[in-house]
């Protein structure tokens, strides 16, 4: 499948998923690892019967799962999620509990907290619970502990376990530091006065702070008015800055540096480092600029930023000149000193954002760049990294990612073993449909 010259591949170019779909025990090539026991899961926009000229961000999100098990692949499902317009559509009754915000599609990204499994989304709707078998439980609001909305990419503490996210709302202060605690319950909500709405997919965290993009894609009335369900676009006037909130502290607390115009989807890792903190992220010179619905216009890099809090000013430097996205790391060392970096290697050509030619592994403290590259006519989405056993080296274990076959159409599970990054996989599990890139890949363990 090829672009038009109007129209640049990535998700817009890629005719959506037409049915629910369940593949019973498919096929392994190679040698699964009988270690990996548990679900791949991966989310996305997959519009139901597409509004002329949606966001591109905007599709009804439907997830995507493999189950492995004992060395065996045991099923392939995918779902949509029950929200209201998709419910509507399909003549169902929608997920019951409560929402918040314009609406309630939770198509961006996957955790696994406090025994649930919840959908999440951009623009503040509450997080969807999904089960083993994919299909919509109900909306969650932590038993009545959140207030608003929620965030499309909370972080877990790997210490303590608590899942911390900062939650954007289109009503002051627009943005707000919540924790959820082990047992699934809000314990701490700080708010983050903002001078408008602005989109906030991520945020940092480290032993000691959240940080907070204030970033230059901004609430836009015009696409509100005419019914957009992202509407937010580039605004020069909104400047750029790092909010740097205690962890344990308020919102009088918070210390805001200025940062060169830029957007940033997702950040790699912060942790501190001295009188500094160190922030890896992803930056995008301009997103939604010259076009509105796709963010694609200028080619994210690899960067490091070192933050002096005490002096107010921020360093910038390249870690990689390769166009990248979708950064991975070992979620055990997330908030403090990370060695090793994992990302999908982006065609600049082509205008996609969510699925490329390679896979990267970065030694940061090496300054060395591994390529895991896929044969011609195939595209890899975001992976996920699973760790060999609890008490492996950092890096040391497996990455899963989904990739998708331009002569087929048909999706495959890949697993790469990082000992042999640039080598063949030791396993895969192809798929007779499609399953398009998504936003985001999640793995979870057992059930």
């Amino acid at each position: 499948m090829t672009a038009s010259k109007a129209e640049p591949a990535g998700l817009s170019a890629v005719p959506p998923v037409t049915r629910e779909a369940v593949v019973s025990r498919p096929p392994v090539l190679g040698a699964l690892p009988p270690e990996l026991d548990g679900t791949f899961l991966t989310i996305g926009p997959n519009p139901l019967r597409r509004p002329s000229g949606e966001h591109l961000f905007a599709g009804d999100g439907m997830v995507h799962g493999v189950r492995l098990r004992a060395g065996r692949a045991e099923w392939y499902r995918n779902r949509w999620l029950r929200t209201d317009r998709v419910a509507r559509i399909l003549g169902e009754l929608p997920a019951p509990g409560p929402r918040h915000g314009p609406n309630d599609n939770a198509n961006a990204n996957i955790v696994r907290h406090a025994g649930r499994t919840l959908a999440l989304g951009d623009c503040g709707p509450r997080p969807l619970q999904i089960d083993s078998a994919l299909d919509t439980v109900a909306r969650v609001d932590f038993d009545g502990t959140l207030r608003g909305g929620f965030s499309a990419h909370p972080q877990h503490d790997p210490v303590t376990g608590e899942l911390h996210a900062i939650t954007m709302s289109l009503e002051p202060p627009y943005a707000t530091y919540v924790v959820v605690d082990v047992h699934g319950r809000v314990r701490r909500s700080v708010p983050v006065p903002l001078k408008r709405p602005v989109m906030t997919h991520a945020f940092s965290l480290t032993e000691r702070h959240a940080l907070v993009y204030d970033l230059p894609v901004v609430f836009s009335p015009a696409a509100a008015a005419a019914g957009s369900r992202v509407p937010f676009a580039w605004n020069d006037g909104h400047g750029a800055r790092l909010g740097v909130l205690p962890r344990d502290g308020g919102s009088d607390d918070i210390l805001w540096i200025e940062l060169p115009p830029c957007f940033v989807f997702h950040p790699v890792n912060a942790f501190g480092a001295g009188r500094h903190i160190v922030v890896d992220v992803i930056r995008h010179p301009r997103v939604f600029d010259r076009d509105p619905h796709r963010p694609g216009e200028t080619p994210p890099a690899l960067v490091r930023w070192t933050v002096d809090a005490a002096a107010g000013t921020v360093v910038e430097e390249p870690l990689s000149d390769l166009v990248q996205e979708s950064p991975v790391i070992d979620d055990r060392v997330r908030g403090t000193r990370h060695r090793i970096a994992f990302a999908t290697a982006l065609a600049p050509c082509d205008g996609e954002l969510l699925g490329g030619p390679a896979l990267l592994r970065h030694d940061i403290a090496a300054g060395r760049t591994d390529t895991h590259v896929l044969p011609p006519g195939r595209a890899t989405g975001e992976a996920v990294f699973v760790p060999r056993e609890p008490r492996a080296p950092e890096g040391d274990g497996w990455l899963l990612s989904m990739v998708t076959d331009a002569r087929t159409g048909c999706g495959e599970l890949m697993v790469l073993d990082t000992a042999d990054f640039a080598g063949p996989p030791v396993a895969a599990v192809p798929l007779p449909v499609r399953v398009p890139h998504g936003f985001h890949a999640a793995w979870v363990d057992g059930g």
